[in-house]
């Protein structure tokens, strides 16, 4: 197909995961109805896509632009368009739960995930937070992604290859999948990174892992789902001594009913997913400031049972 000289595609090295101008052949769309419902699937030349409203020529929309609606044989009416990333995540094929794409931002955003940056993940899960992170560190940078269970690599594997590399079936660069515990790996590698991200059920016991990867400065990420996890983590990094004090947080996204007058929170929103944590690492040999505290009555008392950070009594009445 000759090049679309006032719409240029975007240029395969930059490894984006999208394109720009007439749909192709082995590229992936997204079929949206009158009520929300979706559809996604690649396009194959002389094949059909069939849902309740009847069929579609795959034919008729290879060659166009996105943006346009269709009919389908049984009247009904689907706009056409190249799924976003958000889009692609979250109805992607699943081994595991996904990072949905509020948190994936987050991580990007807050754990300052930069162009060229090397970044180390574990696990990968399905591929969704993989495919923030490769878009953000671009083909100079490195993810290195660590995953326990071969079934869930397998599936992350062909998630991030189909959104990267379309029909051609390419692996991104800067992406290395490694079958395997960060915890036993990371240290044996020897590699170095700018940003650690954890989303496993116990990272906390991945501590001495990170921090022994972690450039000076660098930013360690947990991503966890319950207050147990949370706590256990966070209190985990503190006693550590390596990082920063731990700042935890979750997001929380509702949107809006907006029809002329009536405009009013919508009646579902994305609530709690997971929590978010993160800090810094210290340079070799140094530690934090103790931070002066006054726990909350009863916040290290008799019941509590996880690490204690510095200058916590064993018994808070003791002070």
């Amino acid at each position: 197909m000759a090049e679309d000289r006032t719409h240029p595609d975007v240029p395969s090295e930059a490894w984006a995961g999208v394109h720009r101008g007439p749909l192709r052949a082995g590229e992936w769309v997204r079929l949206t109805d009158r009520k929300g419902r979706r559809h996604n699937f690649e396009l194959v030349p002389g094949k059909r896509f069939f849902s309740n409203k009847g069929h579609l020529d795959h034919d008729d929309l290879i060659g166009r632009e996105e943006g346009f609606t269709v009919t389908s044989s049984a009247g009904g009416e689907y706009l056409v368009f190249r799924p976003l990333l958000s889009e692609f995540v979250v109805s992607m094929p699943r081994g595991a739960a996904v990072v949905y794409p509020k948190d994936a931002a987050q991580i990007v955003a807050m754990a300052d995930i930069f162009p060229g940056a090397d970044v180390v993940e574990a696990g990968v899960g399905s591929g969704a937070l993989t495919c923030s992170l490769l878009r953000a560190v671009g083909p100079h940078g490195t993810v290195s992604s660590y995953e326990r269970r071969e079934e869930f690599a397998e599936v992350a594997r062909r998630n991030v290859t189909q959104f990267f590399g379309g029909a051609e079936g390419r692996s991104h660069p800067a992406w290395r999948l490694i079958l395997g515990d960060l915890a036993d790996e990371l240290p044996a590698s020897g590699e170095r990174a700018d940003r650690v991200i954890l989303d496993m059920l116990a990272p906390w016991d991945c501590l001495d892992a990170a921090a022994g990867a972690l450039r000076p400065g660098g930013i360690l990420c947990a991503y966890v789902a319950t207050t147990t996890q949370l706590s256990r983590f966070v209190e985990g990094v503190r006693v550590h001594g390596g990082f920063t004090e731990p700042q935890a947080w979750e997001s929380l996204v509702r949107d809006w009913h907006v029809e002329g007058l009536a405009v009013r929170p919508g009646h579902s929103m994305i609530g709690h997913t997971a929590f978010l944590v993160t800090a810094r690492a210290m340079a070799p040999g140094e530690r934090p400031p103790v931070k002066k505290r006054r726990p909350a009555p009863g916040a290290y008392g008799p019941d509590y049972v996880g690490p204690r950070p510095p200058g916590v009594p064993e018994d808070p009445e003791h002070e």
